[in-house]
């Protein structure tokens, strides 16, 4: 009996030696998930404060983007808009009644003299009679041309292109700021 009370002992002490390790080993794993915890949590934490940071930066990329393309688009269309106009006022130069074509024509050759003092002038075909009546010029020479005229000196050297659109362009090229300003204000 001796015996089993030794071997009871120890086994009684072997068990209160392994609940004080299972004990001591469930209180590490206790702290090790805590801190894996604190960790992960940290972890997330940071994560999604980069998360944040990327989706508003992706954010203020996308609406820079939509900007962009809206000053793009409104932009064309003021393109659009700034050469139909040219385009009508054009129409209008080319399309112009006798009366107020004779006028042009007779400002046009007052400024041209003051260049060109006795000038060459050549017109569209069919209208040299409307400008020999409303300047008093001899011959006028026809030719395949837009309206208006060019005069040029009797060396041929000197020319100035008088015709409409190229009238049209030079004046739109000086105002277009002007034009724009009261198209789109």
């Amino acid at each position: 009996m001796a015996l089993d009370t030794v071997v009871e002992n120890i086994m009684e002490g072997a068990r209160a030696n392994a609940g004080e390790l299972i004990q001591e080993a469930e209180n590490k794993k206790r702290t090790i998930l805590q801190q894996m915890d604190g960790k992960i949590s940290s972890k997330k934490l940071a994560q999604q404060k980069e998360m944040e940071i990327a989706l508003k930066r992706l954010k203020q990329q996308e609406i820079s983007s939509a900007e962009l393309e809206a000053k793009r688009i409104v932009l064309n269309a003021k393109k659009d808009v700034m050469d139909r106009s040219f385009q009508v006022a054009l129409s209008s130069l080319l399309n112009m009644d006798e009366g107020n074509q004779g006028r042009m024509y007779r400002k046009i050759l007052e400024s041209g003299k003051s260049v060109i003092h006795s000038p060459k002038v050549y017109c569209p075909r069919g209208t040299s009679k409307l400008i020999s009546a409303v300047t008093g010029l001899g011959k006028v020479n026809e030719t395949d041309m837009e309206a208006g005229i060019i005069l040029e000196d009797a060396s041929g050297t000197v020319r100035l292109d008088c015709r409409f659109r190229v009238l049209l362009e030079n004046v739109w090229d000086k105002e277009m700021k002007n034009v724009s300003n009261i198209l789109f204000g």
